[in-house]
């Protein structure tokens, strides 16, 4: 059985046992021992793949009667296999939705945003609005820049930041999303701007992490260097 299979086994059997005990919403439990502490970081982990799979919805009376009915071996109408079939399609067809929806939500943002005084727009639909313009040099398809920056979702949730890790960060312009790359190209070094990414020129259709489908993203983007590659050592003979 593969690892990631068994932790979820484990952890919904671990939180079918805690529910059967206490109340399916409670978010504490005494951790007394280490099994206690492995058993809540199973759970946690255990949430944080429903968050991933965006599963928006979860029964958690459901997903326990799942549990228990597997753990005392009871028959089910459907077979593992019929199951898994079912789920596949479930997401997909949850994962068409939320993208029709998202596309929808991103078009009206942009169009309403577009109005507002000092937003301006660059190619492919991108908008920005100037916090601070800077007076440094303008990077190139080739270069390396270092930023601070952080990104939200249209309502405001913040889902990355190097502000909060506390250390800027250095790529090259041909390795981040179109959006960034075509952000970039027009800011001079020194500047910060407040940028809106369409779906198209961020994550697409298929979004990834924290980003949904077809999602029209926000970014505070600053500007601070282009950096010079350090030359490749010599050996000295």
């Amino acid at each position: 059985m593969k690892a990631k299979n068994l932790l979820l086994i484990l952890s919904v059997g671990v939180m079918a046992m805690g529910c059967n005990s206490g109340s399916l919403t409670s978010t504490t439990a005494p951790l007394k021992t280490a099994a206690d502490s492995a058993s809540y970081y199973i759970g946690y982990m255990y949430g944080s793949g429903l968050q991933n799979m965006r599963f928006k919805k979860p029964n958690m009376s459901a997903i326990v009667a799942g549990i228990n009915t597997a753990l005392e071996k009871k028959e089910t109408k459907v077979t593992p296999q019929e199951m898994e079939m079912y789920l596949t399609s479930y997401f997909q067809k949850q994962a068409m939705v939320e993208a029709q929806e998202n596309a929808e939500a991103g078009k009206k943002f942009l169009e309403e945003n577009a109005k507002k005084a000092g937003v301006d727009t660059l190619a492919n639909g991108i908008q920005y609005k100037v916090i601070k313009q800077g007076n440094g040099p303008i990077p190139t398809d080739t270069d390396i820049v270092e930023v601070n920056y952080k990104g939200t979702h249209l309502d405001g949730t913040e889902f990355d930041s190097s502000y909060s890790r506390g250390e800027p960060v250095k790529f090259g312009l041909h390795n981040v999303i179109p959006g960034w790359t075509t952000t970039l190209k027009s800011m001079p070094v020194g500047s910060k701007w407040e940028v809106f990414i369409p779906a198209d020129q961020a994550y697409g259709q298929r979004g990834g992490g924290p980003i949904a489908p077809n999602e029209t993203l926000v970014f505070e983007i600053e500007l601070l260097n282009i950096v010079t590659p350090e030359a490749p050592a010599t050996d000295k003979k």
